[in-house]
């Protein structure tokens, strides 16, 4: 079977085309105020990271802060509520998206709804969040938000 040159010419177009679409809409550096990552679902890189200077006993109670990160856009902040145990233990934690549009709101969207399937139950000595949902740079905010949490519940 043979092609006309200008059927090969459309279906090799087409396929550039389509290729350079999936790549674009893939992980990697995104346009303005984007936040990196693919959406792959709810896939997560939550590892955990002890520090021995981490105080063993908090607190408890509901805590709330607010944690800035950088994106090609610009900065971007994330709010963190969580509830906290005198031991560490999260059992509550809501992200709201503080981002005003763009891929990050995307983002951080997903990463809201997503993190508290990765969390709840963990110690907060032990959390160190780099990916959730395909978010990669919203989690520099989470965790400087549990930082800030970390430091205020301090018992």
């Amino acid at each position: 079977m043979t092609l006309s040159r200008t059927k090969k010419l459309v279906m090799t177009s087409a396929a550039a085309s389509v290729l350079m679409l999936t790549a674009a809409c893939g992980g990697g550096s995104e346009s303005d105020s984007a936040d990196t990552g693919s959406d792959t679902g709810s896939s997560s890189d939550a590892t955990e990271d002890t520090a021995a200077s981490d105080p063993t006993t908090y607190t408890a109670g509901e805590y709330t802060a607010e944690g800035s990160y950088q994106t090609p856009g610009g900065t971007q902040s994330v709010e963190v509520e969580l509830t906290l145990e005198a031991d560490g233990t999260i059992t509550a934690v809501t992200v709201t998206p503080q981002a005003d549009g763009g891929n990050s709101e995307q983002f951080q969207t997903k990463f809201a709804g997503g993190i508290a399937d990765e969390v709840v139950g963990t110690s907060i000595n032990d959390l160190d969040v780099s990916k959730v949902s395909g978010s990669s740079l919203t989690s520099g905010g989470f965790n400087a938000a549990i930082d800030e949490i970390k430091d205020e519940a301090a018992a």
